[in-house]
């Protein structure tokens, strides 16, 4: 069992990497944010392409 009071001892003695790197942090939240609205933009504009087409057919 030393492999598991090794690996515990590792998680416990971890360091608070997002407070060392807040600059890095605030990069992935832009990214993400701006990724996560490139999708909506994406999604949105397919669903009016389809919401069109349908008014089209009726």
């Amino acid at each position: 069992m030393p492999a598991i009071d090794y690996s515990y001892s590792q998680l416990a003695k971890r360091s608070n990497w997002p407070a060392k790197n807040a600059g890095v942090m605030v990069v992935f939240c832009i990214v993400g944010v701006v990724g996560i609205g490139l999708i909506f933009l994406f999604v949105m504009k397919k669903m009016a392409a389809r919401k069109e087409r349908r008014a089209q057919v009726i």
